[in-house]
Parts: structure tokens; sequence; C-alpha cells
């Protein structure tokens, strides 16, 4: 969570509106349900206080499928906004085995986030760009720690207060 909090913050201070949700990603295991994980960002977002009131919790827009989520987006703030689907760098040679990833590539901006221990591989931002892609690499670096370091070693700094209590009260991990 430090890790999104950090760049829940930063991105506040770069976008208008900073739109956030939960996604079942089918390619990864996911240790807690999306219920849990949407009340685990509401009470993030809260404890942020960003400078400016843009970040917003918009659960409606939750989807397995990133394009639906975009689609849902659309359908709220206009399809002439321009729209940017931020990433971990992790992911970015997943996206071409995404869903209709072309279609979603023509909708989106790519922000890729550098995340420790996944280097930015460049032939996936080539081939990104070669479906139609336009990705942005952020200058900004997500810190090396994450709620992974929470559930697998108990790292109580890996958690803001608030959701540690929740994990706590809702015995997520025990």
């Amino acid at each position: 969570m430090p890790v999104i909090r950090a760049l829940l913050k930063w991105l506040s201070e770069q976008y208008d509106i900073v739109a956030v949700w939960a996604a079942d990603n089918p390619f990864k295991n996911h240790q807690t349900s999306l219920e849990h994980r949407l009340r685990m960002l509401n009470l993030l977002i809260r404890d942020i206080q960003p400078p400016r009131d843009n970040i917003q919790l918009r659960r409606e827009l939750s989807d397995q499928r990133s394009l639906i989520s975009v689609e849902k987006a659309q359908a709220i703030w206009g399809e002439q906004e321009e729209y940017t689907l931020v990433i971990g760098s992790d992911l970015a040679g997943q996206i071409r085995h995404w869903y209709r990833s072309q279609e979603l590539l023509e909708k989106v901006k790519i922000l890729v986030i550098p995340r420790p221990g996944y280097p930015i591989n460049q032939d996936d931002i080539e081939q990104l760009q070669t479906l139609g892609g336009d990705c942005l690499i952020a200058d900004v670096f997500a810190p090396a720690v994450s709620s992974t370091d929470y559930r697998e070693k108990g790292d109580k700094q890996a958690v803001p207060a608030p959701i540690k209590d929740y994990i706590e009260g809702q015995k997520l991990y025990a």
C-alpha cells in the first residue's frame, strides 16, 4: 500500500482527476477479495489527504478487463476526454495479451510506473507502440515496499495504520 499511496499522491499532482478502482486481473492470483481490496483502497484514499481533492474511488469501474473499465469511465466523463491508464512496469509485457488490447490502446495513453525488481523492457514498450499504444514512462519510481511485504513477512511498515487495523479486524491474512 505505501507504493499505491505514494503513486496516488504523485498522480493527484499530475492529473485533474485520478479515478481509482480495483481490478480482478485474470493474470494475477489475488490474495484478497475484490470487496476487501476496494474497502482498503477507500481507507487509503481517505488517509492520503492529497493537496487537491481529486482522487476518487470509483467502484463502478472495477472489471476484470481494463477495456470495460475504460468504457465505463467514458460513459461517465465522455469519450472526448483524454484517458491515461496507469500500470506498473511488471504489467507492461502483459497488455498485448489483454482482452481486445488494440482497442484499449486506441482509447487510452499508457503510463508505466517503474517498479523495483521489474525493469522496463524496451521491447515491450515498442510492441505496445506497434499496436498503436501511446506509452509514457513516469518520472517517478515506486517505493521498494509493497503490501506483499505485509502479507508474507508481517512488515508493519508496509501498510498505513487504518489499513493494518482493517486487515487485522477482518483477519485477512491470518
